[in-house]
This record gives C-alpha cells, structure tokens and sequence, in this order.
C-alpha cells in the first residue's frame, strides 16, 4: 500500500512539471496523446490520426521555436509566423482486429490481423500495416500461414475509387500517393494484369517489370502475354514493350515488338484492323478494315473496306443510334464490285450489287398515340453470291424473298381517328422481280353510334343501337423488275387509286336467346385512267387505249345475320364409366346469314365491256373485258347475289374429379372446334350450291393444338361432247356420294429432348413423378420453344461471352454422379394433299387422283461431353429424292478460348474453322480462321 502511494505521488508530481513546462510552448495543433510502447490487445482498435505527427510525452520542439518560448527573448512578429504545416490534408483512420502497437521513439504505429487503413477515397487492409507518423508512410504485407492456399494469408489490398491492386508486399505514401508494389494483381476491363515489381505514380498510373496479361479468369491462367516492361493507366490503356504469348505455361514462338490494349468504357474512336485471306476467283485480299467513330453518346459510325488483288473491292458503312425513353435504330449501307475472271477473255465479268438494311423502332412511351417503325431488307439480286460472308451462312445464301417496310401512325383520341402510312417492298431474289407500295395511307374511324343520346334517360331505343365506322385508303404500286425500278413512268407504270368503305351495323335480340344483326356496306372507288380494248383486224392483235380522267366505282350489299348458342350436359352412367367423369358439356352455335347484292356486271355500270373479235377466217367472237381490271382494288365483279349461308360450330369438353387440381375439378378439351359451312345463292342460274368449308381443332396438351381444315366439292365431273371433263351442275348428293374431298395442307413438328424423352417413358410405363417442378437442369428450359429448340442453352451463352452457371452434380442413388447427355431433336412434317388433274380420272368414281406435296425438316443438337456442342439442320426433298440444305456445326468452349466449325453439306460443300479468344481486347488478336473457298466446292444440280 505504501509503495502504491508512492507511485501515485510521483506520477502526479510529474504530471503537474509536464503541464507547467506545456503552458510556456507556442500554440501546436491537437494530436492524440499516444503514450511510450503502448500495446493494446482489444478486439478491434480505432484511432484517428489529425495529423501525421504525433505528440510524445515530451514533444520535439526546434531550436527557434524554443528561443520564441523564452518570456525575454519574445518577439510577436516572429511568434506569429511560426506555422507548422500539416503533411496531409484530412485524417487517417486505421483500425485492427487483432493488436496496434505505437513506437514513440520511431514515430511508427504496428497495427496486426486484419488491418485496415482509410484515407480520404483510398483504402489500404492486409494481415500487418506499419505506419510512419511523421513521413505519411505506409507499409503492408501479408502473413505466411501454410494452411491457405499460396501460402500467404491477408494479401495486402489497396483501393482507390474502381481501381484495385492485390499484392504481396506494398508500401504507400498518401502525401505524394505514390507507391512501390511486389507481385501485384489488378484486374482491368476484361483482363487481368500481373507483375513482380511495379511502381505506382501519382496520378494511379502503374510501371511495371516482368508482368503477364490475360483475360483468363483462373487463379493459374491458361494463357498470358509475357511483358517485359508495360505503363498501365488504369481505365485507359496498357501499353507494353517486347511481349511473346505463353500457353500452358509454355512460351510460344509468337512476339510481339510493341502494343497496347485499350481499356475505355466509353465510346472511343479507332481504327479495324483487316483479316487477309485468299480466295479462287478474286485472289488476295483484306477485308473488314476500316474506322470506328464514336459520334457521341447517341451514335455511332463504322466504316469498312475490303480489297482483292484481282480487282475486287467493296466498301460498307453501319451506324446504331440510341435516344433513351425516345428511339432506338440501326442503319446498314454495303456496296460491292465483283470482278471475276481475266481481262479480254470470255469469262471476264464484273458485277456491282448493294445492300441497305434499316431497323427503327420508337419507344411506346414517347408520344403514346404516334408510332413510327421500319424493317428494311433491300439487296440486290445477286448480293448475296457475291458477299464472301453469306457463303458461310445458308440462311443468306438460300433466302429466296426480302420484305421492307416503314409506317408511321398517329391516333387522334378525342374523336377516334387514326391515320397511318406505309412503303412497302417485297423481292424476289431468284427473278429479280420487285413489288413497291409507296405510299400506302389509310384513314380509319373508329366505330360510333350516331343516333344515341349523350345524356341517356330510361332504356336503351331500337335505333340506338345503330353504329357505323369508316376506312378509307390510297395506294401507289408497281410491280417490276429491279433494273426497271427507276426507268418506270409514275403515271403509265404505277397503279393508284382510292378506296373508301362505310360498314352500317345494329345488333337486336328476338326472343332473348337468338340475336339479330343486320348490316349495310358500301364501297367506293376512285381511279385516275382506264384501259379501253378493241381488236384490229389487220394486225390481228389487241389494242389497248389508256385514258385518263376521274373514274369512280361503287358496290354495295345488304345483309342479316341470326345466330344463337346452344348448351347440352350429359352426365355419364357410373356403372359403365366410373365415378371419376362428372358430366360431358357440347356447346353448339349454329349461324344463318342472307345478303343480298345486285349485279354489277350489267351494262348500265359501265363496269365490264365488250368488243367483237374477228380472227384471219371471218369467224367473230365477243370478247368481255373490264376497263379496270387492271386497278390496284379492282372493281365490282360481283353478279347477283341472294346468298344464305349457314353454319356450325361445336365445342365438346369433359369435367373430371383430379387430386392434382386445388378445386378438385379438372377440365378437358374433346373438341375444342368442328364447325362446316355451306351457302345457297338463289340468285344464280346454275350451281347455287357452294363446296363445303370443315374445320378441326383439337387440344393435344398445354401448348400443343392441331388444327386441319378440308373443302368438298358439291357439284360432281362429268364428260362433255367432247370428251374433256368438266364440272357438271348435278350435286354428288344426287350421286349417293359424299362431297368431292378436294385436298388438304397440314404441318406437324414436335420437339424431343431430355425432359419430352423422360415424360414420354415415363407415361408409357405408367410413372408419375412425385414433384412435377423438379427439371433436368442440363436440357432446354422451355421444350415448346421450337426457334430455340435446336441450339444448345450453354453454346448461346459461348458465343455471348458468357459464363454457364454452376450447378451442384447429381447423383443417383448409390452415390455415383448421373450420367447425362443433353440432346435435342425437333421434326418438322408438312403435307399437302391436292388433286391431280394432270393424270388420268377414274371413270367409275369420278374422281382424280390425289397428289402429295411433302416436306421434312430436322434440326438439333448434342452436349457430348462438358463444352463440347454438336448442332445440326437438315431436311428431305420428296420431289427431288434427295438432301436439302443440310448444315452441322461443332463448338468447344475452352473457358478463355472458343472453337468452332461450322460445315455445309448440301447442296454445295463449304467449311469454316475459327480459333479465338473469347474476350473482346483480344478476339482480333488471338484468332485463326481457315475457309474454304466456296467457288471450288459448290456443286450444281
């Protein structure tokens, strides 16, 4: 206890010496009292330093500033002007998990396990951090610990903003931020940069010594560009001097002088650099070579060239533009000139082609009642031969019709009225023929009813329900060759004209159950000319006169339509079917129309005319014609009409008891649809009858229907006085036979994989599976997918740059993992059935034999082995007895590389192989492509 006393004393004398001998000291700047080798084992410590000075026990006063102390030597002025200038500019803040030890005598601070160091955006953690208090030095290295992996444990990390350095011994200063790093690791852009010895300056930029580059993602790397020396300015650019390429951790025969690796996550501009190749017909050349120009951040412009040393070149320019919340759009120009053998030699040709492809589309929420869209696909006829690219892709090579399309829309709410406006284009590619609307512009009213009262008061008045709408559009057209295109006459070659139609309708209900609707139509047509007709007798030959004026045609019909619905139940004996059938719903609607339209081929329309024809024996023939037969909508052809039209339609469904369903009740489609239709004309004076329209469609499951339709002839063949077979007016009812089945065109496919395969054995061998949401993860998510069903998930993901996802292996149930092969296999059936009136009838039945148009088409694909992918399309020419288009293609995901080898079988031969780095700094660079030349391997049929 005395001694305690004393201690207690001493420290307390010595306190009051300390603070007198403070009160005679010029004002300093407050800094934490840190005493002499103090080490405080807490769980986590946290200090914050203001200055990267810290006071002792005794502060380190200079030599002037102990004269400015002494009251007899005190001079204000030089008081005033002794400032101590802080070394940097706000706190540090430090903290540790395990201990902090602070050496007064040396000014350093030992902060150990999980140290952590932050200073304004910058941040600095590893197993042990020394600072120098006074000279703003930081020190970080990492712990030897033989239990992690690499033998190091808490890598020293630094942070600044988005950059991050990993290392294995780091020192730091924040005043000057400059830095000198042991084997640091930092990742930049896509790829990942490596070095032994770096120095970091002061503006982040890095020098480093002995570094590697990679865009491989595993802790050892597959592969790496071996640099000698390298600058690297984070967020910009690497650039490095002599690099060689090592595989495997096996140097490679292939350097490099000199090269930089861009790292811009903005938009920059920069030159492409070509590939080069050779090919039969044209030679050498470089091709997709060219200039990318970032415009700004709304567009963009890249243009390309390419050149061949016999002669050939081309040039291609493609542009994206991206408005957010506005519009969005793609716009594509490519002209080639193809010159193909040798100067003055029969063979010589040269052939120029062009390719204008254009995609905009306006997002719906800007300006929701305007729309605006193109889809433009225009190349001339022989582009694609001509483009070496398309050579390698069938789709482009085969494609035998191009459709275009721009319109505009705008929708006034208000009133209801929508105008709109298109150009529309259709070529085909194998005649050259073009079919051009320009413009084509529709005004449509929507439906109101003229007759009700804006404040109605009481029920509803007969005349009420009488509504009416309108349409009416303008179109320009013709159809032509493409060379003629811009040769033509816009009044002599384009069809135009007008068309306006006013529909009048009302629905009433007569004894509550059976509606009544009549009807009144009208139409009307404007042209602009008219082809009259005549025969001259001494050329022997039609002439034709075109005139032009204002001609306006009309039709009209009137009609009524009676149509009901009517609900029959049955419920099943119990004895015979079960208890498990609840009841069996048949809905029936049948359906009775009569219209009526007078005959507008009569002379008094002047719609259809005549002229006598007298052919070289002075034999004379009246020939009908009309002078608008040549309109772009046609004219009024209809004869008198007094037509009943009836029909039917049923629907057959089956209510079940099911365990499976939350109510109980299950519901299942017979039929979903069997409906016929037929009409009777009383106005015409030979067969009123019309043929018979069947149609059948049934449910098969969730999202599978097939539907069929078939048409029966009503009137019977016979033999006409000369011996030629000619439909007769006597009915094949009269006959005792059914109507003349007239033919019919179906298409099926299906698609079978992993998940099909297993329900459809599990079904055959009467398993149901305990939880239906279990999936084969490896197999196709959505098997009705048909677009999608024959390219494997994980091969779309490769050539995205994509990373396939981790999922835990299965096992079966002795622990062995489950043997799985993703496959893929969609048919695609399609049969037309029509008579064959180029064959001989059967005299006894009446009937021609049936013709049958057939085709087969298979595409899949097959996962052999983890990466590898085997794709596949094909199909059967049942006229020709042979292959069609039949492509294969196989892929190895090789994690930092991708392989790929695409092959044309039929009907000429082609291959294509590439090798590249899969990401985008080096896909350029690291490639190797070999084709084949498509001149010497097409094969011609």
């Amino acid at each position: 206890m005395r001694k305690l006393s004393l201690f207690i004393l001493s420290l307390l004398t010595t306190l009051c010496v300390v603070a007198s001998h403070l009160r005679l000291q010029p004002q300093q700047p407050a800094v934490p009292a840190v005493h002499d080798s103090v080490t405080t084992d807490t769980t986590t410590t946290n200090q914050t330093a203001a200055t990267p000075r810290t006071a002792d026990a005794k502060p380190r006063v200079p030599k002037d500033e102990a004269a400015a102390t002494d009251t007899t030597h005190r001079d204000s002025v030089k008081v005033d002007t002794v400032k101590t200038k802080p070394g940097i500019d706000s706190p540090v803040e430090y903290q540790a998990a395990d201990s902090m030890v602070y050496d007064a005598a040396s000014g350093l601070a030992y902060l150990y396990g999980k140290a952590q160091v932050n200073y304004q955006n910058m941040q600095l953690t590893a197993a042990k951090i020394s600072m120098d208090m006074d000279s703003s030095m930081v020190h970080a290295e990492a712990r030897a610990d033989s239990t992690v992996e690499g033998g190091l444990d808490g890598r020293p990390q630094y942070t600044q903003g988005t950059d991050q350095y990993d290392s294995e011994r780091m020192s730091f200063n924040f005043k000057t931020k400059k830095g000198y790093i042991l084997n640091v690791n930092t990742k930049q852009g896509d790829g990942f940069m490596t070095s032994e010895r770096s120095k970091r300056a002061a503006d982040g930029t890095l020098y480093l010594e002995k570094g590697r580059y990679t865009t491989c993602d595993a802790k050892h790397p597959h592969f790496y560009l071996a640099l000698s020396r390298a600058k690297v300015r984070p967020g910009k650019d690497v650039v490095f001097g002599p690099a060689h390429l090592v595989v495997e951790d096996v140097p490679l025969p292939l350097a490099i002088p000199y090269g930089f690796f861009p790292f811009n996550k903005k938009y920059s501009s920069g030159f492409i650099m070509p590939s080069y190749g050779d090919e039969t017909s044209r030679g050498f050349y470089l091709r997709d070579g060219g200039y990318y120009w970032a415009i700004n951040d709304y567009m963009d412009l890249k243009a390309l060239g390419e050149i061949y040393t016999k002669g050939s070149w081309g040039l291609s320019a493609e542009t994206n533009y991206n408005k957010r919340y506005r519009f969005r759009g793609n716009f594509y120009f490519s002209y080639l000139r193809t010159v193909e053998g040798e100067k003055n030699m029969p063979d010589y040709a040269v052939t120029k082609s062009l390719k204008l492809q254009w995609t905009h589309t306006k997002d719906s929420k800007a300006m929701p009642n305007t729309t605006f869209s193109a889809r433009v696909n225009f190349a001339s006829e022989n582009y694609e031969r001509k483009n070496l690219e398309s050579m390698y892709n069938p789709l482009s090579y085969t494609q035998s019709t191009r459709a275009s399309s721009v319109s505009f829309g705008h929708t006034f709410t208000n009133i209801g009225l929508s105008i709109s406006a298109s150009a529309n284009l259709t070529q085909n590619m194998r005649d050259s023929t073009i079919a051009l609307t320009l413009p084509d512009v529709s005004i449509s009213l929507a439906r109101f009813y003229p007759f009700r009262r804006k404040h109605q008061a009481g029920k509803e008045r007969w005349y009420e329900k009488i509504s009416m709408s309108y349409t009416g559009q303008m179109s320009n057209s013709i159809t032509t060759k493409e060379n003629l295109l811009f040769k033509s006459n816009l009044i002599k070659d384009w069809r135009n004209g007008m068309q306006h139609r006013v529909p009048i309708d009302a629905t009433f209900q007569l004894f509550k159950y059976i509606n009544i609707s009549p009807s009144f139509s009208f139409r009307d047509i404007m042209y602009a000319s008219r082809i009259n007709r005549s025969w001259n007798t001494l050329l022997q030959q039609e002439v034709c006169d075109t005139t032009y004026g204002f001609y306006n045609l009309y039709d009209w019909n009137v009609g009524v339509t009676a149509n009901t619905t009517l609900y029959g139940f049955y419920k099943p004996w119990k004895k015979l079917f079960g208890g498990k059938i609840v009841a069996i719903r048949h809905v029936f609607k049948p359906a009775v129309t009569f219209s009526y339209a007078p005959d507008f081929t009569a002379s008094r329309y002047g719609y259809r005319k005549e002229y006598e024809r007298t052919d070289a024996s002075g034999n004379s023939t009246m020939v009908a014609y009309s002078p608008y037969s040549n309109g772009i909508y046609g004219y009024p052809s209809g004869s008198k009409q007094g037509l009943i039209s009836m029909s039917v339609s049923n629907n057959l469904e089956m209510k079940v008891r099911s365990d499976r369903d939350s109510t109980g009740y299950r519901k299942i489609s017979l039929i979903d649809e069997l409906s016929a239709s037929l009409s009777y004309n009383m106005a015409a004076s030979r067969q009123p009858w019309s043929n018979l329209s069947t149609r059948l469609r049934l449910k098969l499951g969730k999202n599978k229907t097939f539907s069929m339709a078939a048409v029966f002839a009503t009137y019977a063949y016979k033999f006409n006085e000369n011996g030629q077979v000619v439909t007769s007016d006597r009915t094949e009812w009269s006959y005792g036979r059914f109507g003349r089945f007239q033919g019919m065109s179906q298409n099926l496919s299906y698609t079978l994989n992993n998940q099909t395969w297993n329900k459809l054995m599990d079904f055959l061998h009467g398993r149901r599976k305990a939880d239906s949401s279990a999936k084969d993860n490896t197999a196709d998510a959505d098997a009705d997918d048909v677009e999608d069903a024959n390219v494997d998930p994980d091969l779309k993901n490769a050539r995205k740059g994509g990373r396939k996802p981790k999922n835990k292996a299965k096992v079966d149930a002795d622990g062995y993992l489950t043997f799985s092969m993703p496959w893929s296999l969609t048919l695609s059936y399609g049969i037309t059935m029509a008579e064959d009136r180029s064959r001989q009838i059967n005299v006894r039945r009446m009937r021609y034999p049936f013709s049958f148009t057939q085709t087969l088409n298979a595409s899949g694909y097959l996962r052999i082995a983890e990466g590898w992918n085997i794709s596949f399309s094909s199909g059967y020419d049942f006229e020709m007895h042979k292959l069609s288009m039949t492509t294969m293609s196989l892929s190895r995901d090789l994690h930092c590389f991708e392989m790929s080898a695409n092959v044309v079988l039929k009907p000429y031969s082609s291959f294509n192989f590439t090798f590249r780095a899969r990401a985008s700094e080096l896909a350029d660079a690291l490639k190797w492509e070999k084709r084949s030349s498509y001149s010497t391997n097409v094969e011609w049929y």
